[in-house]
This record gives structure tokens, C-alpha cells and sequence, in this order.
């Protein structure tokens, strides 16, 4: 479980955001000021950080700063303030990436996803399990009751993205930014032929499916 500090001073989107990313599988720490979130950020060990900009006693630029001295953390900077130059200041003081308020939560987890994939926190030895089938992340292998199931690369990707959101449901678009990302030109059918692929190679005859269909909303994988 990925453990994230989340440092925010408006509780109620704090809260919200907490619940969320609970609710998606990840351990969550607030910190409601800048001080006490660096404090936290440089005294513990964390998987990510989402910073607000606009914090009381310490803002998120200095904060980033100092994090970023120290650690290589992965941040995320969380701000209303939208303009050019404010982003460029928060990538320069260090944070990896940039999402402005107000924002969609499956947005915020997809660049979470990418940032970790990319930081290689999210390859640390990780078995991820449903049913009698096994993707080993870092091996990039699976298995279905032992036996070795050979995916190619995007099919991989599209299926460790559904075992790592087990019981949510994942939209066509939302497979399609984690995977291919957000400003892709591949036809959102893709998902469809690609999850085809994936059930022949996993399924059983005669048993339902491990993906599961939601009409009109997307794909679903449940223990």
C-alpha cells in the first residue's frame, strides 16, 4: 500500500481527497499547514507527496524546496492558482508535476499512477492477486493457477491497471490515459479490443470472465 502525505488547509477538500484515495487503495497522512507537512515529509519516508500551494506558515514553493533538497519524493502540486508562471515557479521549485483546483479525483489518481510508474516507487516487488490469477509488477509476469499466461506489453498494462483498481470501475477513457496518456489519438475502441485479447488469454471456458462489463460505464474487476 502506497503511503501519501497529503498537505492541504481546506479540511473539507482534505477530507474529501482522503477518502478517495482510501477508497482507491493507498494510505493517507493530512497535514492542515506547511510546516507541520514538511516536518512530516522530511522526517518520514512517503511514496508521494500532494502539496497545496496556498498554505499558512509555510508556503508550497518552500516547502517543494525543501523536500526536494533533501528527497526525491515524487510531488504533486495541488493549487487554485492556474496561471503560467504559477506553474512554472511549482515545477521549478521541484515538484513533478501540476494539477489546478478545481479538479476531477479520477484525474488526480491517473497522474498519481503515471508519476509513480514513472518514479519506480510502483515496481517494488508487487504481486497483485484476483481470483486464481497473478501479475507480478516487477517480473512482469502472469499466471493462472501457476501456469505462465504470455501478454504483450499494452495488454499487460491495460490488465495491471484493472487488478490495481480492483472493484472500481474503470471508464474507456480513463484506461485509455493511464495507458496510452492524455493527449493520445488512439480510438477509445482500442480498450475494447485489447480487453478481448486479455479475457481469451485469462478466462476459462464455461466460467465468467475475471473483466467485467458495465454497460455504458466500463470495466470492472472484482475478487
Amino acid at each position: 500500500m502506497h503511503k501519501i502525505l497529503l498537505i492541504e488547509d481546506e479540511k473539507n477538500l482534505a477530507r474529501f481527497i482522503e477518502l478517495e484515495l482510501q477508497h482507491a487503495g493507498y494510505s493517507v497522512t493530512v497535514a492542515y499547514d506547511g510546516k507541520k507537512g514538511q516536518e512530516l515529509a522530511l522526517e518520514e519516508e512517503w511514496d508521494m507527496v500532494l502539496l497545496d500551494l496556498m498554505l499558512p506558515g509555510l508556503n508550497g514553493l518552500a516547502v517543494c524546496t525543501h523536500i526536494r533538497a533533501a528527497k526525491e519524493t515524487p510531488i504533486i502540486m495541488i493549487t487554485a492558482r492556474d496561471g503560467l508562471a504559477d506553474k512554472v515557479a511549482g515545477l521549478d521549485s521541484g515538484a513533478d508535476d501540476y494539477i489546478s483546483k478545481p479538479f476531477d479525483i479520477e484525474e488526480l489518481l491517473a497522474r498519481m499512477r503515471s508519476l509513480l510508474r514513472r518514479s519506480g516507487q510502483a515496481n517494488k516487488s508487487r504481486v497483485l492477486r484476483c481470483s486464481d490469477l497473478e501479475l507480478d509488477v516487477e517480473g512482469r509476469t502472469v499466471t493462472k493457477n501457476g501456469t505462465a499466461i504470455e501478454l504483450t506489453k499494452r495488454e499487460f498494462e491495460i490488465l495491471q491497471e484493472l487488478m490495481e483498481n480492483l472493484g472500481r470501475v474503470m471508464t474507456r477513457e480513463m484506461l485509455m490515459e493511464a495507458i496510452w496518456g492524455y493527449d493520445s489519438e488512439v480510438d477509445s475502441k482500442a480498450v475494447d479490443v485489447y480487453i478481448s485479447y486479455i479475457r481469451n488469454k485469462i478466462d476459462e471456458q464455461g466460467k465468467p470472465s475475471l473483466i467485467q462489463t458495465l454497460r455504458g460505464l466500463g470495466y470492472v474487476m472484482r475478487r
